[in-house]
């Protein structure tokens, strides 16, 4: 039995396909809503059965950890590979219930991996972490706006908020190292990912909260692929011929490791060799950049696979 559950703010629509047949209903997205999706499924004897929602932040996650915990198997994946999906099948039609009844038919032909919910202590971290990064993103935004022409009100407005940002942003970074001091899990990955030259206190904060516990990832390529770190190929022929990032993978991991590329790229010895051996070899920069950006990705993974501290000659 296959559940399509398709997310949305205030309400969720799901899908049951049993064999060929599928039912619909949708649910108010909180606690009673999912409290009368189990009642529902339990009514139609589904208790156990294989859930499958689009990634869609707290919105899919909630609903999720509920379903974990009742016994089913949940999986959230890249809306990207369900519309792929879509269009394979040559869905034309584009609506709440037949997203879901899609998502059920996806769940069904490719058995997506099965969704291991975070630790409370984990999740707190990752909002944390996001939060904070919406905060920086702000200040960025309203510093830029200090360097436009305006009055002098305008001009203190700003400059209020900012102080402001700085003043949340530092809150936050409490918070989030009190949080991994008091979790020896958290606070030894973070130990770990720190001993690579070009990740600092922030970075490894990041990448803890985003990757929450990288032993799930059967080999680095497969967490590669799971932060969108992966190079994107096209060749047709002599007409065609380009490579790019991929735009399909956890956006925010793939974010977190941009800065610590670049500060790697001056400081970590590893690192200034490997992209110097792309330069020889006429690479761009761009490229040079997401490659040490996968390097790093690959050289976390190991250090917290074998909780050992980096090592250069292994890496």
């Amino acid at each position: 039995m296959y559940i399509g559950i398709d997310i949305g703010k205030a309400d969720f629509h799901c899908a049951l396909l049993v064999e060929e047949k599928v039912a619909t209903k949708s649910f108010p997205n909180n606690g009673k809503g999912f409290n009368q999706l189990a009642s529902w499924l339990r009514n139609r004897r589904v208790e156990n059965g294989h859930a499958c929602m689009e990634s869609t932040g707290g919105w899919s996650e909630e609903l999720a950890t509920f379903l974990h915990a009742r016994g089913y198997v949940v999986s959230i994946v890249n809306p990207l590979a369900v519309k792929a999906f879509g269009r394979s099948e040559l869905s034309r039609t584009k609506t709440d219930k037949a997203d879901a009844a899609l998502l059920a038919r996806f769940c069904a032909a490719h058995r997506p991996t099965p969704w291991i919910p975070p630790s409370p202590q984990e999740r707190r971290l990752r909002q944390l972490v996001r939060r904070r990064s919406d905060l920086v993103a702000t200040r960025i935004a309203e510093s830029n706006r200090l360097e436009a022409p305006g009055t002098d009100a305008v001009r203190t407005s700003i400059e209020t908020s900012v102080a402001f940002l700085n003043e949340q942003i530092a809150e936050i970074d409490v918070q989030i190292k009190r949080d991994i001091d008091n979790d020896p899990k958290l606070r030894k990955n973070r130990q770990l990912l720190e001993s690579i030259p070009g990740i600092g206190a922030t970075s490894a904060s990041s990448i803890i909260a985003e990757a929450q516990d990288m032993q799930q990832f059967q080999s680095a390529r497969k967490l590669a692929a799971h932060a969108g770190l992966c190079p994107q190929v096209r060749q047709s022929g002599t007409s065609i011929h380009s490579s790019s990032l991929s735009p399909i993978g956890n956006r925010a991991l793939k974010q977190i490791f941009y800065m610590p590329a670049l500060s790697a790229m001056r400081h970590n010895p590893t690192i200034i060799a490997f992209a110097q051996r792309l330069r020889d070899r006429g690479k761009r920069p761009m490229q040079i950049v997401v490659a040490v950006m996968h390097k790093l990705l690959v050289i976390a993974y190991g250090v917290l696979k074998s909780q050992r501290p980096f090592d250069p000659k292994l890496a």
